[in-house]
């Protein structure tokens, strides 16, 4: 089932999520209507907190061409997708960094660059609450490192120059102060 989306200026999004004490039926359920809202969103992640529950949990699911070098080798192999990524916390951060233009499901319409570590280790549980840690890198050490951001109630937003902010600025207070009106806030 899509759920429906949770926008700049709605609390949720702000709130660091609570860490899952055990992996129930309704949590996969959910993980997998996330899944399926993730793709009708056609996005390549997307946070619990986005959908309107402050839970540890986020999903990943990158298109193949998303995690190869030029030569067509993997990035991050062995890898399966879609990620189900409960309690994901980042253990450790390469100290090279990259800058990659970012966008939001929780922000349409707005991009802009960030810098990120290019390599990061991921302690987290998988679907049946088993726990794993392991090293990911490239595009998708972005796309979960954004996640999980998500997840301590961080945005991108956040991490942008102040002067990209400044671009959007306009753009921020425009859709907070809809989304505020939508939750009856103002």
């Amino acid at each position: 089932m899509k759920l429906d989306m949770h926008f700049y200026g709605d609390p949720v999004l702000r709130a660091p999520a609570e860490r899952v004490a055990v992996v129930t039926e309704e949590l996969r359920a959910f993980a997998a209507d996330m899944v399926e809202t993730m793709r009708a969103e056609q996005g390549v992640g997307l946070a619990a907190p986005q959908v309107g529950r402050s839970v540890a949990l986020c999903v990943v699911e990158l298109p193949e061409e998303y995690d190869v070098d030029e030569a067509g080798n993997r990035f991050n192999p062995g890898v399966e997708m879609p990620m189900i990524l409960f309690n994901p916390v980042v253990v450790e951060l390469s100290a090279k960094l990259d800058s990659h233009e970012e966008g939001c499901l929780s922000f349409p319409g707005m991009r802009g660059n960030i810098d990120r570590p290019i390599e990061i280790v991921l302690r987290f549980w998988d679907e049946r609450g088993v726990e794993h840690e392991a090293r990911f890198v490239d595009f998708l050490a972005r796309v979960i490192q954004h996640e999980v951001d998500h997840l301590n109630g961080v945005l991108f937003i956040d991490r942008m120059s102040a002067a990209k902010r400044f671009a959007l600025s306009g753009k921020l207070k425009k859709l907070k102060r809809e989304t505020e009106e939508r939750l009856g806030l103002v």
